[in-house]
């Protein structure tokens, strides 16, 4: 692990290649899982805002399970995530002719129906960031649908950490990232040596 500020970085997010393969995996980490996409107490007033302008864009089951369930649930660990469809699929997914999923928020960010584009969990993926008292946790989460990303990360040679650069400044900031970078530098160097 590396302390940059008040996070504690695992060395995963370092040492793993990843860049989403989505035509391979056809977005499977928006259907697949137990739970929906974790949701921050400031994003729940974002999801109900955007909800009404770009219901349009979603599917009849996400619009349903939004309906019955609200725009979130709160897990029995106390946690928020987004709605799913027959504890599935996240209720925001949307699938192409092909079967590949996209969300409808992010669509709407791209069509300039809404200024928000996601959670920022989704932004991260597949890192998670677990919030204690003193410290938020960045963790990289291994999942085998993803493994087509970790073959095509590896190919490129892009390791996690600079596949999510943007995602990364925007949680953290852009000079949390300038530090991951040269921890990243610094740690390969002794790898190397």
């Amino acid at each position: 692990m590396f302390q940059i500020g008040k996070t504690l970085v695992s060395e995963e997010v370092i040492e793993n290649d990843f860049v989403c393969n989505i035509a391979a995996c056809k977005g499977e980490c928006c259907v697949a899982g137990e739970a929906g996409a974790p949701v921050l107490d400031e994003e729940i007033k974002k999801l109900n805002e955007v909800y009404p302008k770009i219901k349009h864009l979603l599917r009849p089951e996400g619009i349903k399970a939004i309906e019955e369930q609200g725009v979130y649930t709160t897990s029995k660990f106390g946690e928020h995530e987004t709605t799913l469809v027959n504890n599935k699929e996240c209720a925001f997914v949307t699938f192409d002719e092909k079967g590949v999923t996209s969300c409808g928020i992010e669509q709407a960010y791209n069509l300039g129906l809404v200024d928000w584009k996601k959670p920022i969990s989704c932004h991260l993926y597949p890192v998670r960031v677990q919030e204690y008292e003193e410290f938020s946790a960045v963790n990289y989460h291994h999942w085998e649908i993803c493994d087509d990303a970790c073959s095509l990360g590896k190919e490129l040679q892009v390791p996690v950490y600079k596949f999510l650069k943007n995602a990364l400044i925007l949680k953290f900031g852009e000079n949390w990232y300038m530090e991951l970078e040269k921890v990243a530098e610094e740690w390969k160097k002794q790898k190397n040596s």
